[in-house]
């Protein structure tokens, strides 16, 4: 699994990179980064197989998991698990990335003093080193958190023995047993933070790459026939205005101000065509549009399967977030619910695949990668954003080392945003698999110790038994603050709004070009030369 994630990586990568600007360092760096996203997207999947696997269907323990310590042993195992790649995303995020974008931004063909260019690297990343270590100092700082939200910020799993109590109560239960953190709060709280900015990064990329990706596999791309004929028109056109306002100096008369504006802006108009011209020529020769004309059906097929996949999600986040709106106890809790009040259709789906192994964990596998998968696909289509103004393209075989690292970088917080999305859309079976315990009811009203009881098989919720159903270590890591908790669900509401506005501009929007994104009107002619060779 390591080396097929690693093989992938690096073909995308390659597949994006500048040959003309790349750089080993970086190279390695965004393949290295975006394996650490792939494999610690693939961890929720894994954490759920595991708590699911310690009983048997009927609600039993398995013989090896019948020792409290066992199990928690394997807890620990998973949360360790996750601490770590979370520290190793941590320090990419935090130092290792940003200092390979300023070696490579301090890279200068007359400096070759490789100490000058890495010392003044570091200089820059230290910034975000002591911003790394404000965040682990206000998570280990307990009274802190403490004086600033005048609660106690980590949430416990269990609600109390009470069946009858109120979800206040349950809640109010909850920020009174405070559990030990085993010293990893300061860890913990420093994710929580690089989830929030992975949370906008979700609500603009991942959103829109859910409503773009099926769309424009549906739609296709438009004929390279028509796109040649219709672009050799345009340079004609663009010829005979070059060629009315040459006319107006043939007596020797000079070009007005105005005449010599247009005439640059009509000539580099002619340069992109010419090069546009010579893409569409590449592409009507290449063995993969042809290709891709041959699996169209199977594109159509794949988009639609795309869009309902994309709309069931959508569907089972807005129950989600409807019954934390109804049914919890409110923001300054962050709309902490226990079981589910309102029927969620992925929920149910993964709950009634559990019979059929290992289906169920097919299905969660496939829901992570989708998330990662449209991810790269919102950002390859809108490109890297500061607010307004875009930094950088990502093109085939265009892309700046810089660049890549910011795309690698921005999956890393996205994947740290995916646990809890995941959970948003299936919370009972993200929190405890499918895992099952026994009920004991008596026969009889009389409590005596004498009497019969029967027992019942039921799925795991929050009523069950503290020692019946063990909890996935990834709902521990995700509400360890309720703060955090308040501020993901309204970032759900936006991703849900964002989605449906993408959803609409798709639509609207025409077919792409067969050449889409390949030729800029910023692009040097030599840029040519690297994309045919």
């Amino acid at each position: 699994m390591f080396c097929v994630i690693l093989a992938f990586c690096w073909v995308y990568i390659r597949k994006y990179q500048s040959r003309q600007e790349s750089e080993v360092i970086s190279t390695i760096t965004a393949i290295c980064a975006l394996a650490i996203a792939l494999i610690t997207s693939a961890l929720l999947p894994v954490d759920i197989f595991l708590v699911s696997f310690m009983k048997y269907p009927n609600g039993t323990y398995k013989d090896w998991a019948a020792s409290n310590e066992t199990r928690r042993q394997i807890e620990d195992t998973v949360l360790y698990g996750y601490y770590t790649l979370y520290s190793i995303i941590l320090f990419c995020v935090f130092f290792w990335i940003p200092f390979v974008y300023f070696y490579y931004e301090e890279k200068d063909e007359d400096n070759v003093n490789k100490c000058s260019q890495a010392k003044n690297a570091l200089k820059y990343t230290v910034g975000f080193v002591v911003v790394c270590a404000a965040l682990l100092l206000i998570g280990h700082s307990e009274l802190l958190l403490i004086d600033v939200i005048h609660h106690r910020a980590f949430v416990p799993l269990q609600p109390p023995p009470s069946q009858n109590s109120t979800q206040w109560e349950k809640v109010k239960y909850l920020f009174e047993e405070l559990g030990s953190s085993n010293g990893l709060d300061a860890l913990s709280f420093s994710i929580s933070s690089l989830t929030l900015i992975g949370m906008l990064a979700v609500i603009t990329y991942t959103a829109y790459g859910m409503s773009v990706l099926p769309l424009n596999l549906i739609k296709g791309t438009r004929s390279v026939l028509y796109e040649r004929l219709e672009n050799t028109e345009d340079v004609e056109e663009v010829e005979q205005q070059i060629a009315k306002i040459k006319a107006k100096c043939e007596d020797g008369r000079p070009l007005s101000l105005r005449d010599r504006r247009n005439l640059q802006e009509l000539e580099a108009k002619l340069q992109t065509l010419r090069r546009r011209g010579r893409h569409l020529e590449i592409a009507e020769r290449s063995c993969c549009t042809k290709v891709g004309s041959a699996l169209r059906p199977l594109k159509i097929l794949l988009g639609v399967f795309f869009i309902l996949v994309a709309l069931l999600f959508t569907v089972a986040l807005f129950i989600s977030n409807l019954d934390k709106a109804l049914h919890s106890a409110g923001i300054s809790t962050g709309f902490i619910i226990f079981g589910t009040n309102l029927t969620n259709p992925l929920n149910e789906l993964l709950l009634a695949l559990q019979p059929v192994f290992p289906l169920d964990y097919v299905l969660i596998t496939v829901i992570t990668m989708y998330f990662v998968f449209t991810s790269m696909a919102g950002i390859r289509n809108m490109g890297i954003w500061f607010f307004w103004i875009r930094l950088y393209k990502i093109r085939p075989q265009r892309t700046r080392p810089q660049a890549l690292l910011f795309l690698c970088m921005i999956l890393l917080l996205i994947v740290l945003h995916t646990s809890y999305m995941i959970y948003s859309l299936a919370p009972q079976y993200v929190m405890y698999g499918s895992q099952k315990y026994l009920l004991q009811t008596p026969l009889s009203v009389d409590p005596s110790p004498g009497n019969q009881t029967a027992s019942t098989t039921k799925i795991c919720d929050a009523d069950a038994p503290e020692d019946q159903c063990t909890v996935t270590r990834s709902y521990l890591f995700l509400h360890k603050f309720w703060f955090f908790s308040t501020i993901y669900y309204f970032g759900n509401w936006a991703f849900l709004a964002v989605f449906l506005i993408g959803l609409v501009v798709s639509c609207c929007r025409g077919k792409k070009s067969v050449i889409e994104g390949e030729v800029e009107a910023d692009d040097s002619d030599f840029s040519d030369d690297e994309y045919v060779h």
